[in-house]
């Protein structure tokens, strides 16, 4: 079972955690890339992030 480093809440259904996904942009260029950012829903905390791979455009 796996608990949050910051509330200690109790993480093991996937409506446990909250999962964003961010654009990457930086003034006028667009990167290929997505960012991705998984909080605990109790206290926010962030518990992991990533990256994945080029989108279609």
């Amino acid at each position: 079972m796996v608990h949050c480093p910051e509330c200690d809440a109790t993480l093991d259904r996937q409506d446990d955690v909250e999962s964003v996904e961010m654009d990457a942009e930086t003034g006028f260029f667009k990167a290929s890339k997505r960012f991705y950012l998984v909080a605990c829903n109790d206290c926010g905390a962030a518990i992991g992030s990533g990256v994945a791979g080029a989108k279609a455009r």
